[in-house]
């Protein structure tokens, strides 16, 4: 660091003697030093900003058009937000898609809508949804946070349709609209957590193409079958022991009839036609146990479904990304890595 306290600075050549050296004012010093704080205190800001600017989502738009929203009925209830994971109770203004895209020059064209868990009683919003979004932002992928209609009786009509409706018409959505986002159209997946794992995970199961015949939104013309899927600590199966008892109930009701429990026990939906599909679950999982996962990834493989299956020996239930939680924080760079190689397939 140069010394301040002197009144020159010494830009003699080698060889060059202090008195035949140049002499600049201590003026000219501190010009410079105060051009490069600024310019570091700019270059600083810049960088904050950016960053601030990458984390928020670009766009939020409404699943349906005004007025058009199947199976709701208008109850008067309102979203409550409960820091710090944003939990919703009950929606008023929901049905809506956050949209986080990657810069450009990054985008590798893949896409994910994204379902926060909660038992279908809450979304964990920031905590399995916009978190997640800015990571895979990072690695170029776009992601879509879902706010879907939980099974409330006071604005549903029928319970259990109202999040697999708005699961599907996400997807639809994303795939119009992927020449504006910069997106392929066949590389779009579903990623959900806990419920929001089941949800996912019964739209892997229960898509459809579309109708194209009759339909004029040009939307619901579009398939609603993801290309893959990633499932993190989720809900399957709805009729085993093993089965998660809130969601169950508060999706299909205690004591549902066995064909409502069958359609939506995951594990016994799996078709030839079921996406790839990425899972992850903790050993240690006494909320949603390891054994879902397992159902699941058994049904894949009885139906020559390609996927992966990682179960770590610690986690418990509910850990996100898993930031600062040793091995298990690797799990996100897993399913980059299996992301990125279906598209080399």
């Amino acid at each position: 660091m140069l010394n301040l306290m002197g009144c020159y600075v010494l830009l003699a050549k080698k060889r060059q003697t202090p008195q035949t050296a140049k002499r600049i004012p201590l003026v000219y010093l501190m010009c410079f030093h105060l051009i490069h704080f600024y310019m570091k205190y700019l270059f600083t800001l810049f960088i904050i900003l950016a960053f601030q600017q990458l984390s928020m989502s670009q766009e939020t738009l409404p699943l349906y058009p005004t007025g058009a929203v199947p199976n709701y009925k208008n109850g008067g209830e309102k979203e409550k937000e409960k820091q710090p994971i944003y939990c919703v109770s009950r929606w008023f203004r929901f049905r809506i898609i956050a949209v986080y895209l990657p810069p450009k020059r990054n985008a590798t064209g893949q896409a994910v809508v994204i379902c926060p868990g909660g038992g279908y009683s809450i979304l964990a919003y920031e905590w399995e949804g916009t978190e997640v979004a800015k990571l895979l932002n990072s690695k170029g992928i776009a992601a879509f946070v879902l706010k879907y209609r939980l099974p409330d009786p006071i604005s549903s009509v029928t319970l259990h349709l109202s999040p697999l409706l708005d699961a599907k018409r996400a997807l639809r959505m994303v795939r119009a609209n992927a020449a504006k986002w910069n997106i392929q159209k066949d590389r779009i997946g579903i990623m959900g957590f806990s419920a929001g794992g089941h949800l996912a995970s019964t739209l892997l199961t229960q898509f459809d193409e579309g109708d194209k015949a009759s339909s004029n939104d040009s939307i619901e013309q579009q398939s609603s079958r993801p290309d893959f899927g990633v499932l993190v600590y989720p809900v399957i199966s709805m009729t085993k022991p093993i089965m998660h008892q809130g969601s169950r109930n508060r999706l299909i009701g205690s004591n549902p009839g066995p064909e409502l429990a069958a359609k939506y026990s995951s594990e016994l939906q799996v078709k030839k036609e079921t996406p790839p599909t990425f899972l992850v679950h903790a050993l240690d999982d006494t909320g949603v146990p390891m054994e879902n996962s397992l159902l699941f990834f058994q049904a894949m493989k009885d139906k020559g479904v390609p996927g992966e299956l990682h179960v770590y020996p610690y986690g418990g239930h509910g850990f996100g990304l898993a930031v600062g939680r040793g091995t298990l924080e690797n799990w996100t760079s897993l399913c980059v890595e299996w992301m990125r190689s279906l598209s080399k397939k």
